[in-house]
């Protein structure tokens, strides 16, 4: 497995393996499969944002990516990061998100984040939950029926991850 960076010559990988977590998941709360030039013009915002955006190869294709953004806008939040992880099914359970998602925890640590949130679509998404888990997060509320999709209530589960010195000492200079 190669980690590496995403460019523009991922989209078309990156737009297949989020497709269907859009049209027949509740991992992604929207309901329009994004075009490729969508799925373009959204990663060139996160890394615009300086945020990092990964990819892994196996074999030469893409089977997953990893990115993270803003957790929120407003400026007393701007040390804490929000991550995304998706790996095609075939991939999956090849620990392929778990590269991803150390890797993207290291890049946002080295950029100076504190907090890294998860936001999972559903209690039942026992995979994302016990990969995020294994990474070093803990559940840190849900948002019971917050969602609404294919035809259900849908919970979000939070969960976080200190990055660096987390909230052991100030971010910033005296």
């Amino acid at each position: 497995m190669i980690l590496r960076p995403a460019t523009g010559a991922d989209i078309p990988a990156i737009t297949a393996i989020y497709g269907p977590n859009v049209r027949d998941g509740i991992a992604s709360f929207e309901y329009d499969v994004p075009d490729a030039s969508e799925m373009e013009r959204r990663q060139a915002a996160i890394l615009a944002g300086g945020y990092p955006y990964l990819v892994a190869e196996i074999d030469g294709a893409v089977v997953g990516y990893a990115y993270a953004s803003a957790y929120r806008t407003r400026p007393g939040y701007r040390f804490a990061c929000e991550n995304s992880v998706y790996v095609s099914p075939a991939a999956q359970g090849r620990g392929v998100g778990r590269a991803l998602l150390d890797q993207l925890i290291d890049d946002c640590t080295a950029l100076g984040y504190r907090q890294m949130i998860a936001v999972i679509g559903n209690l039942g998404n026992h995979g994302s939950i016990a990969l995020h888990r294994a990474c070093g997060f803990t559940v840190v509320g849900v948002l019971p029926s917050i969602g609404w999709k294919l035809d259900r209530w849908v919970d979000c589960v939070l969960m976080q991850r200190p990055l660096g010195e987390g909230d052991r000492s100030s971010p910033v200079g005296p």
